[in-house]
């Protein structure tokens, strides 16, 4: 028996109608699971949403859809394993084109095969190439090689989804024997058009975050403009806030007179309160902290931004050493708004040792304006 790897112009039409046909239907089963998804990154977006700001409606608007896509999702799977079948098998004659065992450490070793497949007449296929991997015990490897001829099973909807029969019948196993089959050309190659589970996957990925964005989009100034629920409802009761924050950095070489630390770790808590006007700023060796209220005007506060702080670590170098106190035990700067309307804020540098406590003032631009020695009556500079 002789089968060729030829299909007629009425086969090539088929296949064409066939091709089209399983596209649509993969781009129509491709959209749904993109607005599916949609709806449901949507819903929980909006749930959360809901319960981050205390908002019945909003929890409704997502939890009641939430719950309407479970239902009708696990009453569509029901029905579908009630009415959908899958289509009978296939059994056919397929050439070995190639084949290679990947692994040989287990009594079933992965096979890797290309063959072409010939289905029966009757199933009005033309020949076609195909590539798999199939478990193939040690005992039964020899009986395939190249050039050779297996029984296979196919399904007609999904061609790629090949296996070997390694026990077919007895009557298939003779016309195994007697069959030649012409290879089928390489474009003949089918695969698995939905490129697996991964592209699906990124499909509903997709559709879940684009539902998601869309929802915090929409509340996004609820969300980013708020404070918090216990401070918002303080807010709604007085138009005033108080804050205070402060950050501790640690290690021997962590000190805030490191060029560049103490600006950086301003930003950090300006960042934190979200807002760069303070009443007060407080720095020391290892720590700083800021406090303030948001309904001082912009004159009675400190802009922390504009602060001079690399010029903060020589007014340190000079308190300590012209202060009166030959070593210092600690040291602290104070910065607080200006007296009096266009005034620069005043940076105070205080400075402790056995000999008692020194003062520094000096102005927005780090100059020196006043001194105070230890244990000494107060004297311009």
């Amino acid at each position: 028996m002789g089968t060729t790897g030829q299909g007629t112009g009425s086969d090539e039409v088929n296949r064409l109608s066939r091709e089209a046909r399983s596209g649509v239907r993969r781009l129509l089963a491709g959209l749904r699971l993109a607005v599916l998804s949609g709806v449901t990154g949507a819903a929980v977006a909006a749930l959360v949403v809901g319960l981050i700001l205390m908002d019945v409606p909003v929890i409704v608007t997502g939890g009641g859809p939430l719950v309407l896509l479970v239902v009708l999702g696990a009453l569509g799977g029901r029905r579908r394993s009630v009415r959908e079948k899958p289509p009978a098998g296939r059994i056919a004659l397929a050439r070995i084109e190639d084949l290679r065992a990947t692994s040989g450490e287990m009594a079933d070793v992965p096979v890797e095969f290309r063959l072409t497949v010939a289905p029966e007449p009757k199933d009005d296929r033309p020949a076609y190439r195909v590539k798999f991997t199939q478990h193939i015990n040690l005992a039964d490897l020899p009986a395939y090689r190249p050039r050779g001829i297996a029984v296979v099973e196919y399904r007609p909807d999904e061609p790629w989804n090949v296996h070997v029969i390694t026990r077919p019948t007895l009557e298939w196993s003779r016309r195994a024997e007697a069959a030649e089959i012409d290879s089928a050309p390489e474009s003949t190659l089918v695969s698995d058009p939905d490129g697996g589970a991964g592209a699906w996957c990124l499909v509903a990925l997709l559709g879940l975050l684009a539902g998601a964005a869309v929802v915090v989009l929409v509340f996004r100034s609820e969300l980013f403009a708020s404070e918090g629920p216990a401070e918002r409802s303080s807010s709604s009761s007085s138009a005033s806030r108080t804050f205070s924050t402060s950050t501790t950095v640690s290690g021997p070489s962590s000190s805030l007179l490191t060029f560049g630390r103490m600006r950086a770790t301003a930003m950090e808590l300006e960042a934190r309160v979200d807002t760069p006007y303070v009443t007060a700023l407080t720095i020391e060796d290892h720590r700083m902290a800021v406090r303030g209220d948001s309904t001082s005007p912009p004159t009675e506060t400190v802009h922390l931004p504009s602060l001079p702080y690399e010029l903060f670590p020589g007014l340190v170098r000079e308190a300590r050493t012209t202060l009166g106190v030959r070593e210092a035990q600690s040291w602290r700067i104070d910065v607080t708004p200006g007296a009096g309307a266009g005034a620069g804020p005043r940076v105070r540098v205080t400075v402790n040792g056995a000999e008692g406590t020194g003062h520094l003032d000096a102005d927005a631009a780090g100059r020196v304006v006043e001194r105070r020695v230890a244990d000494a009556p107060r004297e311009a500079g």
